[in-house]
């Protein structure tokens, strides 16, 4: 084993816009979609909530993912806020943590008409895909709020410059 004095990992030239990104903060989400035998699923931090008749989601995914194809094939999914506790869960469905047999073993889920819920979360909303497209190097679901619920979310997960924050 060797003792490094910087990250091993670190990007010897970091892009500024990435490093923006970092700096904005935001709640992760785990965005879940498929069925029992196809399930599909991610972790996403660049969403935006759209308010207005009826309300949407916007999310920015990589189009290259298991989930970006779920998602346009079945045309829904679940968007779900993640805890404190969670943060393992999160680090298997962003493929930066062992699985074995899947991410889905992590966490006990269960089916819903938009897709597989974690049960332990008390914030989700289930959405249909209304669109989507190319933006940058992601893809853009916009997606519409069918079913919402809103719970207390007393330690959310929180991802600021690579590293989850501990809630107060």
């Amino acid at each position: 084993m060797t003792i490094h004095s910087t990250h091993p990992f670190a990007d010897p030239e970091p892009d500024p816009v990435r490093r923006l990104r970092g700096r904005l903060g935001a709640a992760v989400a785990l965005v879940t979609a498929g069925d029992v035998d196809s399930r599909a699923g991610l972790t996403v931090s660049s969403l935006l909530v759209a308010n207005g008749e009826p309300a949407r989601l916007l999310l920015l995914v990589d189009p290259d993912s298991d989930l970006a194809e779920a998602v346009e094939r079945t045309g829904r999914a679940v968007v779900q806020l993640l805890s404190w506790p969670h943060r393992d869960l999160a680090e298997a469905f962003a493929g930066t943590a062992p699985a074995p047999g899947g991410p889905f073993r992590t966490g006990t889920f269960e089916d819903t008409a938009w897709g597989p819920r974690l049960t332990d979360v008390s914030t989700w909303a289930g959405v249909v895909l209304e669109s989507s497209a190319e933006v940058g190097w992601s893809t853009l679901l916009t997606c519409v709020v069918e079913a919402l619920t809103v719970g207390d979310d007393e330690s959310p997960l929180v991802h600021r410059r690579g590293r989850y924050v501990r809630p107060t």
